[in-house]
């Protein structure tokens, strides 16, 4: 399963209706209702904020609304999109501003499912799905000459949102995989003569 790393958006206007389609990522159920909610409030002035999500490790929890487009026209097309993308902790909204023309069924499946399609292909044109790996929060704490030693073994491990705060000693904190963590906490005690320990 892969996850979207940023937000991205792609619009289209179809038969005098737009459609804005909107990625999101997203890690909780919680989460992804909340941002549909104040996805409504932003566009209160649009006929339509229609919604699909996939969350959970293996994309187990999954929501959708037509938002009172026909039945079945509109959520569903999206979140197969979605699926068939195999994509989780993704929220996605599509946004309609009737034009004045009515699509018909076949029409509405079509512009959601293609406005879905499309702002996928928008985020993989621009590399923002990553593989999805757990990830572990890490901190620790060391002097300035092991600071050195220390940023050159973490060069070798996958790790994000570092954060370094440099007092009288060096606060290094962020995430890392989850499966690195044993060697790199290993790799901190060897290098410290068993002085510095990751937490």
């Amino acid at each position: 399963m892969e996850i979207i790393k940023e937000y991205v958006k792609y619009e289209e206007n179809i038969k005098g209706s737009r459609f804005l389609s909107e990625l999101f990522p997203c890690t909780s159920q919680s989460e992804a209702r909340e941002l549909i909610k104040s996805q409504k409030e932003k566009y209160s002035d649009a006929t339509h904020v229609v919604h699909a999500f996939v969350i959970g490790p293996s994309g187990e929890v999954m929501g959708m609304s037509d938002d009172g487009e026909p039945s079945g026209t509109a959520g569903r097309p999206a979140l197969d999109v979605l699926k068939g993308r195999k994509c989780t902790n993704t929220v996605l909204t599509i946004t309609r501003w009737f034009g004045g023309t009515l699509l018909g069924t076949g029409g509405l499946v079509k512009a959601y499912s293609g406005g879905a399609k499309a702002v996928l292909t928008k985020a993989d044109e621009a590399e923002l799905f990553e593989e999805l790996v757990e990830k572990s929060d890490f901190s620790l704490c060391c002097g300035y000459e092991a600071y050195k030693t220390i940023k050159k073994i973490m060069e070798g491990f996958h790790i994000s949102e570092l954060k370094e705060d440099f007092g009288t000693q060096v606060d290094i904190s962020g995430k890392l995989y989850a499966a690195e963590k044993k060697e790199l906490s290993d790799r901190i005690l060897d290098c410290s003569n068993g002085k510095i320990t990751l937490k």
